[in-house]
């Protein structure tokens, strides 16, 4: 029977504050998207203004509240500990505001001060936080990819190992806006603690990515290996690529004397040449190029270990003056005028915090990592540990999507060079035995030596089997991380091979 009753129902939901949001978004910005952001917040909050120049320590602390850059020292067993992390829940996040004192729920576009639809009214959320039709919610990135995105996205999917992935992703960072290699191979090399021949050998692999013709070092390279890839480089080619400055004065009689052709030869070759892309990155959208700036420096310590510093010039030195909040507030007179100076104050208050409590964050996540890799720092690529977000995050106890937030777009400078934060987080394979962990490159190899070993025995391994042995070998891996490795290494399929045994 259909009838209507009223009840009471209790239950439990999350709700994400706006504070809270906004506190995770300052976390992931970049510094120079943090800039931007402080600067329009700067402009439409009368109660902020910029630290003048002069050390903390003679600030009028009861007037003024301040974000704070700080430093760590890192040794084995020393590690500064911050006072708190993003992962508290979202009341305990600067909740000591009065009631009348909360933060406007405008929430600003990082960096436009415009107010984004669907961010700012929570009123309209449900039991358990969320705002209707997927409002609130982060959209995903349609703007087209950069030519260094694009190169890195492939150099992911190289099969490099980690040591080669990392001198692939230094020889990329010196790509120039046009595809050009503009870095010194033997410069990567030395910083890199690695042979100039393994250099080399990256650099060519990485010539194989598209669009053909990247990374090249000079423009007749460029041309050679477009011609290559359209199976149209001769010795003619290699000559007329070698006299680039006669074609360009027009002396066809001497281009064709050097070359040994005759004029219709040479006009073909010509016309061969007008059809390349001498500038290979020049297709590619995106924002130009800025010079990056790390966050972080990092240098050795002369107590030993090393010295981990956040980067002074790319925190925003923020103020919130009380006494002018004090003159406003109490010439203050309706109830609009009062409402707007207790929500500037309260804004400019968990910005100076949020300010602080980031620049702690990073420099706790980068000491983890420094203390992770410190091997790398001392002895180069070749010592880069397997390492991912969860065992950072569990030493120094936080979430993963804070440590994964915190190393996005944040760059550290070492005496290796800049890379950023990212850039330390290696692949590896568990230990079934519960061991170290293996390095995704070591399990490559071994799975090439079994295969190779398979014409001296007489026996075909399959992937099952392969699984098996590197099983039995404490080695946990899957079934299709092996098919994967063997792909990577161009090696056929067991079927392939047994074939390719019988015809030998």
């Amino acid at each position: 029977m259909l009838g209507q009753r009223l009840e009471i129902r209790q239950g439990q939901g999350l709700v994400i504050t706006p504070q809270l949001q906004q506190a995770i978004k300052l976390l992931q910005l970049s510094n120079l998207e943090l800039d931007a952001f402080v600067e329009a917040e700067l402009e439409k909050n009368p109660l902020l203004q910029r630290e003048d120049a002069e050390p903390a320590g003679e600030i009028d602390a009861p007037a003024q509240e301040t974000a704070d850059a700080s430093e760590m020292s890192f040794d084995e067993g020393r590690v500064q500990d911050a006072d708190r992390t993003l992962d508290a829940r979202s009341d305990d996040v600067y909740g000591d505001a009065s009631p009348g004192e909360r933060t406007s729920d405008r929430m600003e576009d990082v960096g436009t001060g415009e107010a984004q639809p669907g961010l700012n009214d929570w009123s309209r959320a449900g039991s358990g936080g969320g705002l209707p039709d997927g409002e609130g919610r982060e959209q995903p990135d349609s703007r087209e990819a950069t030519l260094w995105e694009h190169l890195q996205a492939q150099a992911s999917q190289a099969g490099f190992s980690p040591a080669d992935h990392a001198i692939a992703l230094s020889l990329i960072d010196a790509v120039d806006e046009g595809g050009y290699l503009r870095g010194d191979l033997a410069e990567v090399a030395d910083r890199l603690g690695v042979a100039l021949d393994r250099v080399e050998a990256v650099l060519t692999t990485c010539h194989g990515f598209e669009p053909t013709g990247i990374m090249a070092r000079s423009v007749p390279e460029c041309l050679k290996l477009q011609l290559i890839e359209r199976n149209r480089f001769d010795p003619a080619m290699q000559c007329l690529l070698d006299n680039l400055d006669l074609l360009a004065k027009r002396d066809l009689t001497a281009l064709k004397k050097a070359c040994g052709v005759d004029g219709e030869d040479m006009a073909e070759m010509i016309a061969e040449l007008k059809a390349l892309t001498p500038r290979p990155g020049a297709g590619f959208g995106g924002e130009p190029a800025q010079t990056v700036i790390p966050d972080v420096h990092v240098r050795p310590d002369p107590a030993g270990g090393w010295k981990v510093e956040l980067n002074a010039d790319t925190l925003p030195r923020l103020i919130m003056d009380k006494r002018y909040h004090g003159v406003v507030a109490a010439g203050a007179r309706s109830d609009t005028e009062k409402t707007f100076v207790a929500e500037c104050a309260a804004q400019a208050s968990w910005l100076v915090k949020s300010l602080d409590q980031r620049a702690k964050t990073i420099l706790k996540v980068s000491s983890e990592i420094v203390r992770q890799q410190d091997a790398f720092l001392a002895f180069g690529v070749e010592f880069l540990r397997p390492l991912n977000l969860k065992t950072v995050a569990d030493a120094i106890g936080m979430h993963e999507s804070t440590v994964s937030r915190v190393t996005s777009n944040k760059y550290v400078s070492t005496p290796r060079g800049v890379f950023e934060l990212k850039f330390f987080f290696t692949a590896s394979l568990q230990s079934s035995d519960g061991g170290a962990a293996h390095s995704a490159e070591a399990v490559r190899h071994r799975i090439k030596a079994m295969i190779d070993g398979e014409a001296r025995d007489g026996d075909v391994l399959s992937d099952d089997r392969i699984v098996e042995i590197l099983n039995e070998a404490g080695i946990d891996i899957a079934r299709r991380t092996v098919a994967k490795y063997r792909e990577a290494l161009r090696i056929p399929s067991s079927v392939q091979r047994k074939r390719m045994l019988r015809v030998g």
